[in-house]
């Protein structure tokens, strides 16, 4: 017990028997949020008359964006019924990204159900997500799942299993953990091992239930202890605003009660608890009071924040605050300054912008938000770039027009040494693409740790690659493998700075003048290399309108018009034969980015420009360049 938490030492330990908390860990896409749906169903948590069909999947999915994406962003928790036992069940997200959510919500819970895929294994998230659950002393079970896979490997994901708990140095308690195996799919689970691609022997979860409530310890708290409720998550509510999600650690909170709020900052102030609720099954419903262990919203709290604590009246008492790992990407995000702003978005002003990014930082905690020398334009630092990425895309749809640079990484100085971050990057793809993998990775400066041939003619390659390296690699990697192979990777500590990567060797097409695109201009421009843009879409001088198949940029005029003439008419076959135009979604773009370049983000369109858009000013920026080379 902490020095802190004193006060407790002489009070007796009671456990609360009819409840568990527990959160599902694991890589994405590895079957976490199937699960939970598999245990709200066969826990009658619907009405009977509702069927479980196609349209009734991954219901802890709420956002658009996720439901599109089919991943996971925000950490979410449901309550399960069974008897008279209630499991409060906390759905995680698997990309390393959004590892700022796993962290906290492991610190809701008195245990983790560790997810693994039956064919792919243990990967780099499988391993960020159990060292903070053993860090965290909090006991595991290990659920083998998708079983019924026709190349699972079941035996052979056990003992890899293994390896990666001593290699996190678990002790001997830690190791000693009950294995499920079982097909979240198919809503079965079982102790006993099937056959590779076999089903599990039961045709229900109960035996997942049932390890739950051997393996995972109850709540414990103090009795006659004063009340302590972690503020862990926070959300939002069209009728009662900000409500912070807590667990309950020690005394009673009721409805109406008023309590000392503790601040981050050490700070107190007396609040009223104007509203209480708890989960049950998808839905949060009022409550009267919550006891220890119980994990509860609680409203009546407009500016309270993430690892505060919420403590008895006359004896407060603050809980430790929540800590996170450091971001390591960062970009600016600014007002749109294009010439053609404010056409089809409605929130354009620098005052909306930061406003926006204020309210982003309440709920999220892996976020940092730093001023730039611009009054227009902020650093926002994430964990990744889908994190950022995803962050852009949820502005965008809620009508903001913006400037987004090129993701950077963020580095820090050591013993007067520039360091940067590193990633462990896993790839799992078809042998014959082994010689441009490697390629690739040489250009990124990777260092290969580990290679395996699973004798299937596939290997799995381990690579140590400075987290700039990636910045723009999925999509290459996907077209040179012709999108057969996997990627995922983890931050992995920080090293010394690696010197220059040069990851893209193509140009840009830059359009040199505001207009409208024609078909005929196109024609004469698409030999260059490929093009972004369509007859009738409007660009502006330093807009990019396609990729350069040389190394350079190339200002083009494509908004030119045919000359008619009595012997010319003005449709021939021009558009017949354009080569139709290369589509770049948001995360796209800004993996195509350079350093000059950043991306036009509206509702409508998204577009990559030049930051300096007058050409005359890039020219003589890059002869400057050219010189200052030579000379070197």
């Amino acid at each position: 017990m902490s020095k802190k938490q004193a006060h407790l030492k002489d009070l007796p330990v009671k456990t609360r028997d009819d409840l568990r908390n527990v959160a599902i860990i694991a890589h994405v896409d590895h079957g976490k949020t199937t699960l939970v749906d598999a245990m709200l169903w066969q826990s009658g948590a619907f009405a009977a008359h509702k069927k479980q069909d196609e349209g009734q999947d991954r219901m802890m999915d709420s956002m658009d964006l996720e439901r599109e994406k089919g991943i996971t962003i925000l950490a979410k928790n449901t309550a399960v019924k069974r008897g008279d036992k209630i499991v409060n069940i906390i759905d995680t997200p698997g990309h390393a990204d959004f590892g700022g959510e796993v962290e906290r919500g492991l610190e809701m819970v008195d245990g983790v159900i560790l997810l693994v895929d039956a064919s792919e294994g243990p990967l780099p998230q499988t391993r960020f997500v159990l060292r903070k659950a053993l860090q965290k002393n909090l006991p595991v079970i290990l659920l083998i799942n998708k079983v019924d896979r026709p190349d699972s490997r079941i035996a052979e994901v056990v003992d890899e299993a293994y390896a990666l708990f001593l290699d996190l140095d678990a002790n001997e308690d830690q190791i000693e953990f009950p294995i499920v195996y079982a097909s979240a799919k198919a809503g079965r689970a079982s102790l006993e091992r099937p056959a590779d691609g076999g089903m599990p022997k039961e045709e229900n979860l109960d035996v997942l239930f049932e390890t739950i409530f051997s393996s995972i310890p109850a709540p414990q708290y103090h009795e006659g202890a004063p009340l302590q409720a972690h503020v862990t998550n926070l959300d939002s509510s069209p009728f009662l605003g900000r409500l912070a999600l807590c667990r309950v650690r020690e005394g009673v909170i009721k409805k109406g009660q008023t309590v000392t709020w503790i601040k981050t900052d050490g700070s107190m102030s007396k609040v009223k608890v104007s509203e209480l609720l708890m989960t049950e099954a998808l839905d949060r419903v009022p409550a009267l009071e919550a006891h220890p262990g119980d994990i509860i919203a609680v409203a009546g709290f407009e500016t309270i924040t993430l690892g505060e604590t919420l403590a008895d009246l006359e004896n407060p008492h603050p809980l430790p605050l929540i800590t996170v790992d450091e971001p390591s990407i960062s970009m600016t995000i600014g007002i749109n300054t294009s010439p053609l702003a404010g056409k089809s978005g409605s929130k354009l002003t620098a005052r909306q912008v930061k406003n926006r990014l204020d309210t982003e930082l309440v709920g999220n905690v892996s976020l940092r938000v730093l001023n730039t020398d611009r009054p227009d334009t902020w650093e926002v630092q994430g964990r990744g770039e889908l994190q950022l990425a995803v962050l852009v895309e949820i502005m965008k749809r809620e009508g903001f027009e913006l400037t987004v640079g090129k993701p950077q990484v963020v580095t820090k100085m050591v013993d007067g040494k520039l360091q940067e971050p590193m990633e462990r990057l896993s790839i799992d793809a078809p042998e014959e693409y082994l010689g441009v993998i490697t390629q690739l990775m040489a250009l990124r400066k990777g260092r290969m740790e580990q290679m395996v041939n699973h004798g299937t003619s596939w290997i799995r390659l381990d690579y140590r690659v400075p987290s700039r390296g990636l910045i723009g690699f999925r999509t290459e990697f996907l077209t040179e493998t012709r999108g057969t192979g996997l990627l995922h990777h983890v931050f992995d500590g920080y090293e010394a700075w690696h010197g220059e990567l040069r990851t893209r060797s193509t140009g840009s097409l830059v359009s040199d003048r505001l207009g409208v695109v024609t078909s005929y201009a196109l024609y004469g421009t698409q030999d260059r290399g490929s093009i972004f843009v369509e007859p009738g879409d409007e660009v502006y001088e330093g807009m990019v309108i396609g990729e350069n198949s040389r190394s350079e940029d190339m200002d083009v005029n494509c908004v030119r018009e045919k000359k008619l003439t009595n012997m010319r008419a003005s449709g021939t076959d021009e558009s017949e034969r354009l080569i139709p135009a290369k589509k770049l979604n948001m995360e796209g773009a800004l993996e195509f980015c350079r350093e000059d370049e950043c991306v036009e983000v509206t509702p409508a369109v998204v577009r990559i420009r030049k930051v300096i858009l007058d050409g005359s000013i890039r020219a003589r920026n890059t002869s400057k360049a050219k010189r200052a080379n030579e000379n070197s």
